[in-house]
């Protein structure tokens, strides 16, 4: 297959949907020669954050001179994006390669009956993920978990550090209705001996975390157990924050936006703090400049000045709370929300926090299946009904609010990844 076949056999593949269970990968990665085990991982599960941590661990492994896989979804624009060595995406030749020899391989396993049905998208796409990462021989892979953590795809592997940033409620059709059964799900990455790196801050999930942490007699590291260890410092244009852990102590000011980076940069600290404990050569000032140049696109991501254009995937209550708390301190008036949504996500609980910040609402929709139609939000949040329009198109919304905010004012893009995906598309034409 070339590239272009390549994607239309992912389409085709995505309506498989989401089905949990290792099997599937473990049976054909071991049919590939099981390219995972030919480098060390770190698994990076979590609600919100996880993403940002990946990106700067990577970012600091670079600077020390390492080769780093970065495994990471959803994509936002391309799906080489998901797949990358360091800050460079996987070639559309490469991609292609692998995909078409997963295919192959699948066919095999299904007639020999080792494979009762193929496996899932994001099952393939994860496979390819560790095959590259072995055929380009790197140092060292920076996994982010896609949903959960026990039956995800990307747990196959024997971490060297495992990474558990936030829980909050989400996902819970698959991952459990109290913040304790999402812990409990996520808590499934930690495997015997392996230190465990924590940013929970809910004392009922944090509990789970650790409990399973000491069953299984790894190292627990509580990035927040001591609060006068992290600073915030507000500046008018943003933060700057200062974290101590026992060894050093850090100040610095990430080049991702919002207060909550920081806690996401403290994270990282402590993870590249583990992986110097068993022997990379992780400096303490590249560790800070590693979080200081770190990019993220997509989560408070600034793409025009005049108006302030802000894509932001913020699609359960964490993340509309970040974004609200920076939109209350920074935004320009008039702001105009561009907003699009998964059927499946608390859409009311999030038009709560985010709607009454913004002078106007565009409702939009992006083309994936899960979706939900406009005039489906419209109906959930009639309360704000007055400051509502739809326009079906994302491209033809962002046109109407670029409008309605210049010169002064403030575009903010949200709701989901997938939304903010369409609108990159639109701004780089």
């Amino acid at each position: 297959m070339n590239y272009a076949e390549s994607l239309r056999y992912l389409e085709e593949i995505q309506n498989l949907g989401i089905k949990f269970g290792l099997d599937n990968v473990k049976v054909l990665l071991k049919s590939l020669g099981d390219p995972q085990l030919s480098y060390p991982c770190i698994l990076v599960a979590g609600s919100n954050g996880k993403g940002s941590v990946c990106a700067m661990l990577v970012r600091i492994l670079e600077l020390s001179g390492y080769s780093s896989g970065l495994y990471t979804s959803p994509h936002l624009v391309s799906y080489q994006e998901r797949i990358c060595i360091g800050s460079s995406p996987v070639t559309k030749k490469d991609f292609a390669a692998a995909l078409t020899l997963i295919k192959s391989k699948i066919g095999e396993l299904i007639a020999e009956r080792k494979l009762i049905s193929p496996p899932t998208h994001f099952e393939i796409l994860t496979c390819m993920a560790f095959l590259y990462f072995a055929w380009k021989n790197v140092d060292m892979a920076v996994l982010e978990v896609g949903m959960g953590g026990r039956f995800d795809a990307t747990n196959v592997v024997t971490p060297i550090v495992s990474v558990i940033t936030t829980i909050s409620s989400e996902h819970q059709k698959f991952l459990g209705k109290t913040l304790r059964e999402i812990a409990f799900e996520k808590a499934g990455i930690i495997k015997t001996g392996v230190p465990v790196v924590c940013g929970v801050e809910s004392p009922s999930a944090l509990k789970v975390i650790k409990n399973r942490a000491e069953e299984l007699k790894a190292p627990f590291f509580n990035v927040f157990s001591q609060p006068d260890r992290y600073k915030v410092l507000e500046y008018n244009d943003g933060y700057s924050f200062e974290y101590r852990t026992p060894k050093a102590n850090y100040s610095f000011k990430p080049a991702l936006l919002g207060e909550h980076q920081g806690k996401n940069a403290a994270v990282a600290v402590v993870a590249a703090e583990q992986l110097a404990r068993i022997g990379k050569r992780l400096e303490k000032e590249k560790i800070k400049k590693g979080i200081e140049t770190a990019v993220w696109p997509g989560r408070l991501e600034k793409v025009s000045q005049s108006p302030v254009v802000i894509l932001d995937g913020a699609h359960n209550q964490e993340g509309a709370k970040v974004l609200g708390n920076y939109l209350q301190k920074f935004a320009g008036s008039p702001v105009v929300l561009i907003f699009a949504i998964m059927r499946d996500k608390k859409i009311k609980a999030l038009a709560d926090i985010i709607f009454p910040l913004s002078d106007s609402v565009i409702l939009t929709r992006f083309p994936y299946y899960r979706a939900a139609a406009p005039e489906e939000v419209k109906r959930k949040t009639q309360k704000y009904a007055d400051k509502i329009k739809i326009e079906p198109d994302p491209n033809k919304a962002m046109h109407i609010a670029v409008e309605k905010a210049a010169p002064n004012g403030t575009v903010v893009v949200a709701g989901s990844l997938f939304l903010v995906g369409e609108i990159k598309k639109y701004w780089k034409k």
